[in-house]
């Protein structure tokens, strides 16, 4: 039997714009992924097996939100693995939540394209042939097969590239309501901006990427943040709007809510400021953490 220790990153978008509604229903994006040093935990233990059989355990602070079954997305992303790769094994599989579901920071997309990352890497698999498998698991899956801690994303979030950064350890605050936000139901309410708006904002999101990958400071790039999913959210989540004009008067602008929601962050250039802002924001609520870049 092996025994393996993974970390499974939350994700925050720093972009993100709808360019299309496919006719499959899934949305054509333009996203910029960040990965956080704040995520879940799995231990996996694998040992030979004539059949493969996974069994899952969940503890953490959210671990009643998610089942410990055949419909949770890591057991999924497992057992479609074995599958796809024609291998058999015994899979145990203790999974830690600390990202709170339906919060818009992909925790259970990180569990499930973390373990397939690490499935690939141990049965010598290249994470590329399985990317098709990942984006049926969920749009953000494929993201998390990625080392890098910055994507771009177009397609429905899956077609995925890479951005090289310089220097860029800034600050991250996440202010997480004790609310769930349906994403399915975010996208049903969206509607498709102007083609002369999507494409000003593609412009600024060239200019966030050339700014990062140039290493310049926050005040470059951070007014470029930008999420078009904030208009079919906030006006049926009030507490989040107003966890973002919180944070917006606190962080000097450089606020957003990640995903469809419900968590808000806020990015600092010094960690002192980071701690200052978390410390306020306790004063409302309890989900708050801070974080920065994976790797840094």
């Amino acid at each position: 039997m092996t025994s393996h220790r993974l970390f499974c990153p939350a994700k925050i978008n720093l972009f993100l714009e709808i360019t299309a509604k496919r006719a499959d229903g899934y949305h054509e994006l333009a996203t910029l992924f960040a990965k956080l040093n704040f995520g879940d935990n799995i231990e996996m233990s694998l040992s030979p097996s004539d059949k493969t059989e996974i069994f899952l355990s969940v503890s953490g602070p959210h671990a009643a939100a998610v089942t410990a079954d055949e419909n949770n997305l890591v057991y999924k992303a497992a057992s479609r693995f074995f599958e796809f790769a024609g291998v058999n094994a015994r899979c145990e599989i203790r999974l830690e939540k600390n990202i709170p579901s339906g919060a818009g920071l992909g925790g259970g997309s990180s569990d499930a394209g973390t373990l397939l990352s690490k499935l690939c890497e141990i049965y010598n698999i290249d994470f590329k042939k399985i990317i098709p498998l990942a984006a049926k698991l969920g749009a953000d899956v494929p993201l998390f097969l990625y080392k890098n801690p910055i994507l771009r994303a177009t397609g429905i979030g899956d077609i995925l590239t890479p951005v090289p950064i310089k220097n860029q350890n800034f600050y991250v605050v996440l202010a997480a309501p004790d609310i769930h936000v349906s994403t399915k139901e975010v996208y049903q309410r969206a509607v498709i901006a102007p083609s002369s708006e999507i494409l000003t904002n593609a412009s600024n999101l060239d200019n966030m990427v050339k700014a990062l990958s140039g290493g310049e400071t926050l005040k470059h790039w951070g007014k470029f943040l930008f999420n078009r999913l904030e208009d079919f959210t906030f006006p049926y989540a009030p507490e989040v709007r107003g966890l973002k004009e919180f944070l917006r008067a606190d962080a000097g602008g450089y606020a957003l809510m990640s995903g469809s929601g419900s968590t808000v962050f806020a990015l600092f250039e010094k960690r002192s400021d980071a701690l200052r802002s978390a410390s306020a924001l306790k004063s409302r609520l309890s989900g708050v953490i801070t974080a920065q870049l994976e790797g840094l």
